[in-house]
């Protein structure tokens, strides 16, 4: 089981800037402590969670950390040029020296679909095609590409990268489209603090149906651990609720939806499980370091290749560098 840190520059004191180094601390504690990765969001439009540009969070931390590699959970596939996009990549892989992860996902985010002038609909093939794109275009030959929505004549990228093969991640709420999008390309998934350990158990096997192995699985979770049972349960629902509120307010600026019967139940189901705070206190790994570790087990025995990726949730950063510590010594050992 690989261990990672979930980033996404948690805004609770009101200064923005220092919420985003104290984000770059914490991965440079990660990886002082030997956690195998750290996955940054992207999130626009919102002054709580600020990464609006994840490539440069890796570029900062990349010359402050020398092991932990260092992903994106996910970068918004659909608003960016894939030939921009495979630059960025490629370059940050060099600035790493080969300790990056690329993960994609659609978006979606009512302000986020407005301003960079996508429908919902479109977003998932564009994700898509975005990504086949851009894994061309990395393999250092010259790219044509002709889809839907993304057109590439003969494009060449300089530098790049140092991997042979960036490890690749589609990001999904169990929709069976993505899981096997990813399936057929041989990418990982990414998981969502709200997906339930049945719900990955269920895209792990119907991704092995098609690819004929289990995926890298990159789950991630809230993370709270304390000395009491109690104590872990109060300390973690304050950030969670104030997560999922703020959330939500962002998407309220959301338009009048194009109805679309073939597809709407999948869209209300990840609304509501993105937006479900119960969802991510019932799936965290929260309470006791004896409780945590039996949580994890539970996911280690029933997902062969997962990575646990832990966001700790205490509006307290000094509060959150302590329970890296905890996990890695109370924790960790004996998983």
């Amino acid at each position: 089981m690989k261990i990672g840190l979930f980033c996404l520059s948690e805004n609770y004191s009101g200064d923005i800037q220092e919420c985003i180094m104290e984000q770059l601390r914490l991965v440079e504690l990660a990886d002082q402590l030997g956690f195998d990765e750290a996955w940054f969001g992207e999130h626009h439009f919102n002054n709580f969670s600020v990464i609006p540009d994840p490539a440069l969070m890796i570029a900062y931390a990349a010359a402050r950390t020398g092991c932990i590699r260092l992903g994106t959970a996910g970068f918004l596939a659909p608003f960016y040029h894939p030939v921009r996009l495979a630059e960025s990549i490629a370059m940050l892989d060099n600035l790493t020296r080969g300790r990056v992860n690329a993960g994609f996902a659609k978006g979606g985010f009512a302000p986020d679909t407005r301003h960079f002038v996508r429908s919902r609909e479109e977003l998932r093939t564009v994700m898509f095609e975005t990504v086949e794109a851009v894994d061309l275009l990395l393999h250092g030959k010259p790219t044509t590409y002709h889809g839907e929505f993304v057109q590439i004549d003969q494009a060449l990228i300089t530098p790049l990268p140092i991997q042979d093969e960036i490890p690749f991640y589609v990001a999904t709420f169990s929709s069976e489209e993505s899981i096997a999008f990813a399936a057929q390309k041989g990418y990982g998934l990414l998981m969502s603090q709200g997906a339930t350990l049945h719900e990955c158990v269920e895209a792990n096997n119907f991704y092995r149906s098609i690819a004929g192995h289990d995926p890298e699985m990159v789950l991630m979770r809230v993370f709270y651990v304390a000395s009491t049972t109690t104590e872990a349960h109060h300390g973690a629902i304050p950030g969670i609720d104030h997560f999922v509120k703020c959330m939500r307010a962002v998407q309220a600026e959301q338009s009048q939806p194009h109805f679309d019967q073939e597809n709407y139940s999948l869209l209300l189901r990840e609304r509501e499980a993105f937006f479900d705070g119960q969802k991510f206190f019932d799936n965290g790994i929260i309470g006791t370091s004896s409780e945590c570790l039996e949580s994890i087990k539970i996911i280690q025995k029933e997902l062969p290749n997962v990575h646990l990726v832990l966001k700790p949730s205490s509006a307290d950063s000094l509060q959150n560098r302590e329970m890296l510590c905890v996990f890695n010594t109370q924790i960790r050992p004996y998983i």
